[in-house]
């Protein structure tokens, strides 16, 4: 039998957890003693939970080498799910129990509910490639935008309302951080050389013995799985899950920052997350100050992607990464 890959086993961690031990100390420096504002608070607690669904996306496109466009979909399983558990357990006990630990345990929940889907959504249509994959991630994306629109009890086209707000800078950096480590620990083991062997081509993984299925399987569970997490997180950040949120736009904005940010780099996907959303935001102010309609930023927005994409077509990193990231002795 082949043994499970360490998830936590990581050579250079330490020197990792230092420099992000470092990012979060000067953020909360910068906003508790030099007043950063709230609203700059909430865009890097935005980008960093757009770090989660582009890291776990970028396991599924980018190592693995398929094409799936409906990430937001299992970002809205894992929303709504958490979501309900924590709103009814204050509902029925609010001063019994605390906030925290159940907040985590819907959160769980959530991405374990999202990866359930994912299974069940993988085996039959991973043995499918290119396009006809992406229609039918897309197609599972509009069917839960569908299904939550019709159903009142989470409050339909109105969204679900209410939702208490336990993601803060704190709980989301910590997620972001395990979530990063687990997927480089993935992509570095002896399943991830199987799913790099898969991206680069799939019929000769098989010929050596590689189970392609299964390996996919897996790569799209474990990206589902991080996916309802993130959304979990992003619903109990901004209080509020909405059927427009999970649909077509917010799938394509994930994929667009794992082309940005490189195929195949996890650094590529952080540095892609932080800047787009950065970028994003910075647009709308730009065009409210000088009076032009909000949806220009959209227009301005593609066209530097579009730039992008002509004058580096592999993405801001290609495939490199972060000395920290990659092993010791391993090409960075």
């Amino acid at each position: 039998m082949k043994k499970i890959p360490k998830l936590l086993k990581f050579p250079r961690l330490s020197q990792f957890i230092f420099y992000a031990a470092i990012f979060y100390i000067v953020i909360m420096l910068l906003h508790d003693v030099f007043g950063l504002n709230d609203y700059i608070m909430q865009i890097i607690n935005l980008s960093l939970v757009y770090v989660i669904l582009t890291v776990s996306l970028n396991l599924i496109n980018g190592f693995t080498g398929q094409f799936s466009i409906g990430h937001m979909g299992f970002a809205a399983v894992g929303a709504y799910i958490s979501a309900i558990l924590t709103t009814l357990v204050f509902k029925v006990a609010p001063k019994t129990v605390n906030g925290y630990v159940v907040f985590i345990f819907a959160m769980i929940i959530g991405g374990l509910a999202a990866a359930l889907i994912g299974f069940l959504i993988g085996i039959p249509t991973l043995r499918l490639r290119g396009d006809y994959l992406a229609i039918v991630t897309l197609g599972f994306g509009e069917i839960i935008r569908v299904i939550i629109n019709n159903i009142d009890y989470v409050g339909g086209p109105r969204g679900l309302l209410g939702i208490p707000k336990f993601s803060n800078f704190t709980v989301i950096f910590v997620v972001t951080v395990i979530t990063i480590i687990i997927i480089r620990n993935i992509v570095y083991s002896t399943y991830g050389r199987s799913l790099l062997s898969i991206r680069e081509d799939s019929i000769a993984s098989e010929l050596v013995g590689v189970d392609t299925t299964r390996y996919k399987v897996l790569a799209f569970v474990v990206g589902s799985f991080f996916a309802g997490v993130a959304g979990s997180l992003l619903c109990h950040l901004i209080q509020i899950a909405h059927p427009t949120q999970f649909g077509f736009v917010g799938s394509i904005s994930i994929l667009i920052m794992v082309y940005a940010g490189g195929m195949g780099s996890i650094t590529g996907s952080i540095v892609a997350a932080f800047a787009l959303t950065f970028l994003s935001e910075g647009l709308r102010i730009v065009l409210e100050n000088f009076g032009a309609p909000i949806e220009w930023r959209m227009v301005i927005y593609a066209v530097l992607l579009i730039v992008i994409m002509l004058f580096r077509p592999e993405g801001l990193m290609g495939g490199k990464e972060w000395k920290l990231i990659v092993p010791e002795g391993e090409k960075e």
